[in-house]
């Protein structure tokens, strides 16, 4: 029988934890032996209890646990684990399977480290945009949930409201939110913003966009599109200087107007493009608030910091990095769904697990696997590395 181990997350400010009693109890359904550290699930309000409950067996001992499991759920990436007293990639047993967010590009050494170890690895952030896929979307879901949250934390942080209000006092007028990027975590954020009573404008490099937008009450900005920034996967794809310089020109006129900015643009495995420049935040008004989601990625707004608040001459800028972990509940729930979906492609009879290369889901999520680094754009990141 298979060993699962759900581990306790020690990441500073991650909440979230990659299996819920809802995905443990199917899990041990398909004959697999569950164990879960204590207190994973505390800071999602999931107690011990709730897994016991379905079938789990409670770790406390987690050095026994990462040394034995045949299968790990993670969520943050591998990293040191103050508790073992070493980075968790080295208390992997040969040939386990890691399933998890796992940033390859700014953890070379411990992909290097799994790959050395014979360790599968399937990074949930590679998996690829295809209809089967889903369900296993765990970008998706994680960006859904942040978009949800920064536009209530802009609203919790605007000094005015966001609805039109008519009172016997005079009307206050709606606020003016323009959001950076329409991708999943950008029409969310217009979706809740709307629902919020604001005006909500929507810039994004995908002509396709429009359409969406639109549907969900938005108003579209439209830029010169001499080329579409359509990338691979529904992605957006990296633009050029020169087509950045006229976006920014065309936008500043609407985030000068704007109460709020929500920049969610980014490009997989690139520096996110800088969309909100200096001069666009000299132009906002005292108050206004800007939320920006790619800050861990450079920043769409030129003063963002990743996890702090600058003020510049009254304008707020946030840069928080982990917005889903802020609401850790739903979303673990998600992303548990998402794991499980994915594990669910590797289950056989009787609990047996077994990598199916063939599978084009499972090739494209692979990150090491069989002692080599089978993502080949980390396998060219760590030989320049090398090199």
């Amino acid at each position: 029988m298979s060993k699962v181990f759900v581990c306790k997350e020690r990441s500073v400010g991650e909440t979230r934890v990659a299996a819920t009693p809802e995905t443990v109890k199917k899990m041990v359904q398909a004959g697999l032996e569950v164990w879960v550290e204590k207190g994973a699930g505390d800071a999602s309000n999931l107690p011990d209890k709730k897994y016991e409950d379905v079938g789990a067996k409670i770790i406390t001992n987690s050095a026994e646990a990462w040394g034995q499991a045949d299968v790990v759920l993670k969520v943050s990436p591998l990293s040191f684990n103050d508790q073992l007293a070493k980075p968790e990639a080295e208390t992997l047993k040969d040939g386990a399977i890691v399933f998890g967010f796992m940033a390859p590009y700014a953890n070379l050494d411990t992909v290097r480290t799994l790959a050395e170890r014979g360790v599968t690895t399937l990074a949930m952030e590679l998996i690829p945009r295809v209809t089967r896929a889903q369900s296993m979307d765990a970008l998706s879901s994680q960006a859904n949930v942040a978009g949800y949250k920064a536009a209530v934390l802009a609203a919790a942080r605007l000094g005015k409201h966001f609805p039109l209000l008519m009172t016997a006092a005079g009307t206050i007028p709606p606020a003016r939110v323009v959001i950076m990027g329409g991708g999943v975590a950008g029409l969310q954020a217009l979706a809740t913003a709307k629902r919020l009573g604001a005006i909500v404008e929507v810039s994004d490099i995908r002509p396709a966009v429009k359409e969406q937008v639109e549907s969900l009450g938005g108003r579209f900005i439209d830029l010169p599109m001499e080329e579409s920034g359509e990338g691979a996967g529904g992605y957006a794809k990296e633009m050029g200087e020169d087509f950045l310089r006229k976006q920014r020109e065309i936008v500043k006129q609407h985030v000068a107007a704007a109460d709020v900015v929500i920049a969610t643009a980014q490009v997989p495995g690139k520096k996110a493009p800088v969309l909100v420049t200096a001069d666009m935040v000299d132009a906002m008004r005292p108050g206004s608030v800007i939320i920006d989601l790619a800050a861990e990625q450079g920043g769409n707004c030129e003063f963002s910091k990743p996890d702090e608040e600058v003020n510049h001459n009254g304008v707020m800028i946030l840069g928080p990095t982990n917005l889903a972990a802020t609401l850790a509940h739903d979303a673990s729930t998600v992303y548990s769904r998402n794991v499980l979906a994915l594990f669910q492609l590797l289950l056989k009879e009787d609990g047996q697990i077994e990598i199916d290369t063939s599978d084009e889901i499972i090739e494209g999520t692979l990150l090491t696997h069989a002692g080599e680094i089978v993502h080949e754009p980390t396998a060219k990141q760590l030989q320049g590395v090398s090199a």
